[in-house]
């Protein structure tokens, strides 16, 4: 899939379903100029094609009581696909890491935490370190998200 098999129509679906979600399909067709069983067989059809993989509302993470953000670099001298593994399995089972990547660089992981508080932070980051040997791990607290879940340009 690449954007070459994407018209402005598509694009357009798109872009109003990050905005809005919730949009009735009468609602997203009118939106973008279409009938509304063209506008869901392109919809059907951005679904089979995997461009679309799922439907998501935000939460203001503030009012359910998660207030910290914090971004932890990961350094570790183990590289193998039975470590990575089993590490993988268990930075997911950590409900509040809402972002994690392999990258490259000086470090080898990067996770995005919320948590309530430094407190709370600190049992999630005691868990994150208790059953892996990690070379170096660095959190960057967050003071205030700039630009924080923002929609894929198309």
């Amino acid at each position: 899939m690449n954007d070459e098999t994407l018209d402005h129509l598509d694009k357009s679906i798109l872009r109003a379903l990050q905005r809005d979600a919730s949009l009735s399909q009468r609602e997203l067709a009118d939106l973008v100029g279409l009938s509304q069983n063209s506008c869901w067989r392109r919809l059907t059809r951005l679904r089979q094609i995997g461009v679309i993989t799922g439907q998501t509302l935000r939460l203001d993470p503030q009012r359910v009581g998660l207030g910290l953000t914090v971004f932890v670099m990961l350094r570790t001298r183990h590289h193998s696909a039975d470590w990575l593994d089993g590490f993988r399995r268990s930075v997911l089972a950590i409900e509040n890491v809402i972002d994690f990547y392999r990258i490259a660089g000086d470090y080898d992981y990067m996770l995005k935490i919320v948590a309530r508080d430094m407190n709370d932070f600190d049992r999630i980051y005691q868990r994150l370190i208790r059953d892996f040997e990690l070379d170096t791990v660095t959190s960057y607290i967050t003071m205030e998200p700039i630009a924080d879940g923002r929609d894929l340009p198309t």
